[in-house]
């Protein structure tokens, strides 16, 4: 099968998208009831397995007899939070400091949430069709670094944007987004949240990214829109359908949330003086978490910054205008642990069995190593406000779903082979793809060429399969290149290649990539 074609009409020439969506799918038929169904939608069917002895969470949390668990003491993987509200402005030119590219040890995972990009309809119908200006300039600067986007999420201003090592794609599965709208009655995308979520070795994660109702009046609305977007945000996993049955959620974004009662001056010289604790007992933000029970589950660092709201643009001078909005923290990062459910009576000699003391077998430990506002970037009215968290978790697995490679040498001057095995079953599909990326790639739609994985049939654990890339297809200069296996059921690449060299084709000179040499001389 050539690059990018396949037979017959399933596929066409298409290129393949990192978030296939089929409507209105049919099941037609079924070749084995617990394996094998066939949906169909506008004339395209595929292929799908499930798995056999499988939990419906397509093992988010597996048992050992399902996937390979090995028992240590738990991994630290660490985590970079930004939030902003950009108030429309275009991204500074460096954003390094804001990602602190340089400490040490580096993260694992970014998760950026900003508010306000401009969403204008010219600008907002431009940037459905290629990334916006901020995705950018953060893949610009991550990728270098090993990064790759996995995925993204915008409502018009909200834009969520989840970036990872590239060794930690495999283990970072079933991705899923949604947003809510709360603006003008529900109707209008400029306030809500926007959300993803995922597996992480197999420990079920939620990030929400929230813009809320503005002004000091309103701080009871807040709460009412805060609760609505957890009530009606919903995901197709059966154990984890709504965000707080998620083990961790971290909730951030502009919440709008101010400091109520003190005057400007008082506000002014307790900032400059740096005794922000003065003004912890007038937050809102503290204030309701006093009332909403639900509020009370969720933990937040101290407040020992500057409040990020509201500056003049491209001084850290608060506001001057004739307004002299008064500062607050409106910008904010959350977390939250779901709490243990505890056992009935019945469960309990069960439970004391399989756990150490009823503890979780496979914990997950939060804890926050920094919480700070960033004075240093001018281009909106808000300073970005920033998190790092460790993350230690005891893995439920460490092994790719599929094991892939390249065979033999690669060049522009002949057919190339790769090949790749499923090492545990899973939902599988013939929508599936492989994609041959440039070490340093940007996210998974950014692709040198691909072929679609085998379509007559789903291939049996360790099985392995073979599939010719066309020559034309393959680079014809030389790099260093790596094969990714990207699974459309779980959003996400399953499977990696170790990177391996493309060797320069004898093409590229005739085609005038690089200048003939004769007699020593570049010609």
């Amino acid at each position: 099968m050539l690059a990018g074609q396949s037979e017959g009409t399933k596929k066409g020439t298409s290129r393949p998208t990192t978030g296939l969506t089929i409507d209105h799918p049919k099941q037609i038929q079924a070749h084995s009831p617990s394996e094998i169904f066939v949906i169909c939608a506008e004339g395209v069917c595929g292929f799908y397995r499930v798995p056999q002895q499988r939990q419906e969470d397509q093992g988010e949390e597996m048992s050992t007899e399902h996937c390979e668990v090995k028992r240590r003491d738990g991994d630290k993987c660490r985590l970079h939070m930004v939030t902003w509200n950009v108030a429309t402005a275009e991204p500074p030119e460096d954003v390094s400091a804001l990602l602190q590219l340089d400490v040490q040890p580096p993260a694992d995972l970014y998760v950026i949430g900003l508010q306000e990009v401009n969403a204008t309809p010219v600008r907002f119908i431009s940037d459905l069709l290629m990334e916006d200006s901020w995705s950018h300039v953060f893949m610009d600067t991550l990728a270098p670094r090993g990064f790759v986007k996995v995925t993204s999420i915008r409502m018009q201003g909200l834009l969520l944007l989840l970036f990872a090592k590239q060794i930690h794609l495999p283990y970072i599965r079933n991705i899923q987004t949604t947003y809510t709208r709360t603006g003008i009655f529900g109707y209008w995308g400029n306030k809500g949240g926007v959300s993803v979520r995922f597996s992480l070795y197999g420990h079920m994660v939620c990030f929400l990214n929230c813009h809320l109702a503005a002004h000091m009046s309103y701080a009871l609305q807040r709460v009412d829109e805060f609760e609505h977007i957890l009530e009606t945000q919903d995901f197709d996993i059966s154990d984890t359908p709504h965000i707080l049955d998620h083990k961790v959620v971290f909730w951030f974004g502009d919440l709008n949330f101010r400091i109520a009662d003190h005057g400007l001056h008082f506000l002014r010289s307790s900032i400059n003086s740096g005794r922000f604790n003065l003004l912890w007992s007038k937050d809102q933000l503290t204030m309701m978490k006093k009332k909403e029970a639900f509020l009370q589950e969720f933990e937040e660092g101290p407040l020992n910054f500057k409040p990020s709201y509201k500056f003049d643009r491209n001084s850290d001078t608060y506001d001057t205008s004739t307004k002299k909005r008064k500062p607050a923290w409106t910008d904010r990062i959350l977390w939250r642990i779901k709490p243990q459910t505890q056992p009935s009576e019945e469960d309990d000699e069960k439970a004391s069995t399989s756990t150490d003391d009823g503890l979780d077998e496979y914990p997950l430990h939060v804890t926050q190593e920094k919480y700070t506002s960033d004075m240093s970037y001018g281009v909106s009215d808000h300073k970005p406000v920033i998190a790092t968290f460790s993350l230690e978790l005891r893995k439920y697995f460490d092994t790719p779903l599929v094991h892939i490679s390249p065979l033999g040498t690669w060049s522009g001057d002949q057919d190339a082979l790769l090949s790749y095995t499923f090492q545990e079953d899973f939902m599988s599909s013939t929508w599936d793809w492989i994609g041959l990326y440039k070490v340093g790639f940007k996210s998974p739609s950014d692709y040198e060429t691909f072929v679609w994985v085998r379509e007559d049939d789903l291939p049996e654990t360790n099985e392995v399969i073979e599939i010719s890339v066309d020559k034309d297809e393959i680079p014809l200069l030389s790099g260093q290149y790596v094969l990714g296996y990207y699974s459309t059921n779980m959003q996400s690449i399953i499977g990696l290649s170790a990177s391996f060299q493309i060797v320069e084709s004898k093409r590229a000179v005739m085609e005038g990539l690089i200048p003939e040499n004769i007699n020593g001389l570049n010609k």
